[in-house]
Order: structure tokens, then sequence, then C-alpha cells
């Protein structure tokens, strides 16, 4: 074989092996997604006494009744209820308020503009927890414990930082020659923002929306700090609580988890597209 040959086959080679490693990669991260999900599934169907004994084969004897029991709950079905009013309110004030600043961030050019927007971005530093203190001396003084509004509203002032930051990229990219159609054509500044710009803007807001959505329904610190009453717990609560209530019987606590997570699973199989979608198309331009 002459050195040509050898020279032309190498870089063939290479990325013949980096595909191969890739593939492992990704074979890897999904396994490890994906058999923790599989294991809790198969658990439940367990008792406790047969996954201590056989705690990776499938079950001997399939044990129903820890998902039965369950779906049969009201306090089940009432935290599924309580986190999905309060995810789809979060969803709604988080975007609402986030599409006119970013809006605002994104069309109009003002002195400090860029100053008030890096404040904006600066939220993203400080992770929830660090405001657990004066968060509930305020909600206590507003007389939002026991409140729904106690969550919303935290939840969506710590959501609209990153909210905001791609809204305003997605409407960054608008051009400006349709604003101005917009505007010779008697349009105001807030007719092109409600009747033009939020419509383009769909997959964007389908993708903050989903942030917002899951965001919220995974949250378990603030539904703990504002919820002492069980008639308003959320799933993450009423997961913790079950834990505490039924702590030996570790079988029926995995059917309860494997059923908290399969409605934000299956929202977000449905959603994948539209929230990779638009992610992907506010990323083309800062």
């Amino acid at each position: 074989m002459t050195p040509t040959a050898v020279e032309s086959r190498s870089p063939r080679i290479w990325s013949w092996l980096r595909g191969l490693s890739m593939h492992a990669i990704i074979w890897v991260v999904g396994a490890a997604i994906v058999v923790p999900l599989l294991y809790g599934l198969v658990s439940g169907f367990k008792d406790t006494s047969e996954l201590s004994s056989n705690p990776f084969g499938p079950p001997r004897h399939w044990v129903t009744e820890n998902y039965t029991d369950l779906l049969q709950s009201g306090a089940f079905w009432r935290q599924i209820a309580n986190s999905t009013g309060i995810a789809l309110a979060t969803a709604l004030v988080t975007v609402a308020a986030s599409a006119m600043a970013a809006y605002v961030f994104a069309r109009f050019a003002f002195r400090g503009r860029e100053v008030v927007f890096t404040l904006f971005t600066i939220g993203l530093m400080f992770p929830f927890a660090v405001a657990i203190l004066p968060l509930f001396i305020m909600l206590r003084t507003f007389g939002l414990l026991e409140n729904p509004l106690g969550v919303v509203l935290p939840q969506a002032a710590f959501g609209l930082p990153m909210t905001i930051i791609i809204l305003r990229g997605f409407f960054r990219n608008v051009p400006g020659e349709l604003e101005e159609a917009a505007i010779i054509d008697g349009c105001s500044a807030f007719g092109f923002f409600w009747r033009i710009l939020l419509p383009m803007a769909r997959p964007a807001l389908a993708t903050v929306t989903v942030l917002a959505i899951v965001t919220s329904w995974n949250n378990f610190f603030l539904p703990l700090l504002v919820f002492t009453e069980p008639d308003w717990w959320t799933i993450p609560v009423g997961v913790q609580q079950f834990k505490g209530q039924y702590a030996e019987d570790t079988a029926r606590i995995l059917a309860y988890v494997v059923l908290a997570m399969a409605p934000a699973l299956a929202f977000y199989t449905v959603a994948e597209r539209q929230l990779i979608g638009g992610l992907t198309a506010g990323a083309t331009k800062g």
C-alpha cells in the first residue's frame, strides 16, 4: 500500500472512531437515565421482602396493589391537581411578564438598557435556597402562606432571568424592516408586539412555557415552605411525606415515585420537539 493510500485512509479511520466514541457516550448516558427508571418501575411491583432478597430480578409475584392503591387514593390525585394548577399559573405569569420585558430589551434603545438587562441575568447566579429565609419573611408579611400565590409568584420571579434571555434572543432575530412596515401601516408598538411578534415567537414561547412548567412541577422547597396543610401539598412534597409515612415499605415508595414522575415525563416527551426547536431558533443571534 502506498503512503498516499495510507494517508487517505487515516482520516476515515479517525472519523469512524470519533463516531463510535460518540455513540458509546450516548448509550452510556442513556443507560444511566433509563436503567434507574426501569428499576423503580419493576421494583414497584414487588413487596419489600422480595425487594431485599431479589433486588434486580423480575418479580416472582407481581404486587399490583402498590400501584392500584395509589391510583385510587384521593390524596394522590389532589397533589397532581395542585402541582398542575400551580405549574400552569407559574408558566402563565412567567411567560407573560418575560415576553413584555424581553420585547423592551430587544426592540427599544434607551440609556441603561444593558445595565438593567444585566441585573436580570445576575439572577441566574443565585440559587433558590439562598433566598429561603427572606422569602419566608416576605410571604408571611403579605399573608401568602397557605396560599398558592405564595408559590406561583416567587417561582415566576426566579424564572424571569432565563425566560427573558431566551425570548430576547428570539425577538432580536426579527428583521427591523418588518417592524418598520408595521409602523408605516399604522401599527403601534404594542400592536406590533401582540399581533406580529408573539405569533412569530411561538416556538420560543413554547420553549419557555415547557421550562416553566417542568421547573414548577419539580420544585420541592418552596411548596414545603408555604404549605403545611395536606390539602395544598404538591407532588414533590407528597413524595417526601409518603416516604416518611411508609419508611419500611420501600416497594410502595418506589411505586409512588414512579407515578409521581409519570405526568412530567409524559409532558416532556410530548413537548420535547418544541423545547429543542425553540432553543435552537433563539440561539442563532444574541
